[in-house]
């Protein structure tokens, strides 16, 4: 597996033959990205699992370190037993009168100490006593629990309605309450690590081995080297900031085709990637041409031309030669031939007007007889000498002495353009022009790609992709 397989998206064939041991892998990664969400959300979702799952509560409050909160709960068991009481005596009693003031002095206690501070449930304790201020009529939270709790008054309500309004709206929310063990450093217990260090300890072992297997098939690539490239897989090993190990799940997932997860990655990077890939286009352009003024300005470019270094070379081949040569056999053999219609215009054009200003074709125009020679044998010369230059060239450029008529020429050619150029007025000028089509160009990709919107791009390549991996499968 090499650095590029890292994120690549497996063709069909190779999806076909993906080892089972790497969906077991992911299948297994899944499991413990899961969890490890199920963990973090378990103190945010408690409510709702209270309320429809209290198995899961019973199971997993141990597990982070939650028992129930022990001034609440003295509160409700001894609603209980009033509530027991009025089952076997429906008439007050001095023992209901008792439990009645207790529970008047527990709510004035509750109100004062606040027992919800501890597990943050500011939001569930206000809400109970919006409710009893707004089932007793009352304005203070003192008042509206003294009057609940007070035989009169549930004699007159009904104790049977009164008790189903605590029962139903008062007794869950104040259910909810909890208490949670902390450590010596302040934090709150969270055994979830008695879980996670079995998954820790898979993932590390096959983090291992498949760096080290890496490193065997592949004797340039360290074992180092191989772990670093699976980089993204130590954080299945990181005891804190579990959440991160949604990045080698996504990877392994997606490297398994344990899902196809192609098209949610796509929809995910769709808007993002076309803006960066739009600015980072931006930026490179924008880089190179700057980096191309600055050699022009600065004289660079003008000295590799002029006083050209010797350069490390890929091979033995010169293929500056080679792109000449292949430049004048294009343009001896296919495109001279091609064009010979207008070279032969070209040519009568010329002519023309040089015999039409001689004194030799004014003379002849005043022959009787003769007037239109001097036409035929323009119209004749002409065609002679553009199939006659196309003939010499393509003759001389296959012939060994014209070769190297040629590569005289070429030579003496570009010395004497050299020299032209050294000239300092003319190198001014060239360098200046040179810079301000840069400008010129830069300014113009800058506004253009901003009249453009990069997701049309992006789609436009997608279609592409999608385009070519059908014809592939096909």
């Amino acid at each position: 597996m090499t650095n590029t397989e890292t994120f690549s998206n497996p063709t069909p064939s190779q999806a076909a033959t993906i080892p089972w041991w790497e969906k077991a892998i992911a299948l297994i990664a899944v499991i413990n990205l899961l969890l490890v969400l199920f963990n973090i959300a378990y103190v945010p979702m408690r409510d709702f699992y209270l309320r429809h799952v209290p198995a899961i509560v019973q199971v997993y409050d141990p597990i982070k370190g939650i028992e129930p909160e022990e001034f609440t709960q003295n509160y409700l068991h001894t609603v209980d037993r009033l509530e027991t009481e009025l089952l076997t005596a429906p008439e007050f009693t001095p023992e209901t009168e008792q439990i009645l003031q207790k529970l008047r002095y527990l709510s004035a206690e509750m109100i004062d100490e606040n027992p919800f501070l501890a597990a943050g449930k500011f939001a569930t304790f206000a809400k109970i006593k919006r409710l009893m201020r707004q089932h007793t009529n009352s304005r203070s939270d003192d008042t509206a629990f003294t009057q609940f709790w007070n035989s009169d008054r549930l004699t007159s309500a009904g104790v049977e309605s009164e008790l189903s309004f605590f029962d139903s709206k008062i007794r869950p929310a104040i259910n909810t309450n909890y208490f949670r063990y902390v450590d010596d450093y302040g934090q709150f217990i969270d055994d979830f690590w008695r879980i996670d260090v079995f998954f820790v300890g898979f993932f590390a072992i096959e983090y291992i081995s498949r760096s080290f297997l890496m490193s065997l098939r592949q004797p340039k690539v360290h074992l180092l080297d191989a772990m670093l490239r699976h980089w993204y897989d130590i954080f299945m090993l990181f005891p804190v900031w579990r959440w991160l190990r949604i990045i080698p799940v996504m990877v392994k997932v997606h490297k398994s085709k344990l899902v196809n997860t192609e098209r949610v990655l796509a929809q995910i990077t769709h808007e993002p990637a076309a803006y960066l890939s739009d600015r980072i286009s931006q930026f490179v352009l924008v880089r190179i041409i700057n980096q191309a003024k600055d050699s022009v300005v600065q004289g660079e470019l003008a000295r590799s031309l002029l006083y050209p270094q010797p350069y490390k070379a890929v091979n033995e081949i010169n293929e500056i030669e080679v792109i000449t040569d292949k430049i004048l056999n294009l343009t001896i053999y296919k495109v001279l031939p091609k064009v010979q219609p207008e070279l032969e215009e070209l040519l009568h054009y010329s002519l023309r007007n040089a015999f039409q200003d001689s004194d030799f074709y004014q003379t002849m125009q005043k022959v009787p007889g003769l007037g239109n020679l001097p036409a035929e044998v323009l119209e004749n010369l002409a065609n002679q000498l553009a199939e006659a230059a196309v003939d010499v060239l393509a003759s001389s450029y296959a012939d060994v002495e014209g070769r190297q008529l040629f590569d005289r020429f070429s030579h003496d050619f570009s010395r004497a353009l050299r020299n032209e150029l050294r000239n300092k007025e003319t190198l001014a000028e060239l360098e200046l022009l040179l810079s301000d089509l840069l400008e010129e160009i830069k300014l113009n990709y800058v506004v253009s790609s901003a009249k453009t919107d990069p997701t049309e791009t992006m789609e436009e390549v997608e279609k592409i992709v999608e385009n070519t991996e059908n014809k592939q499968a096909n």
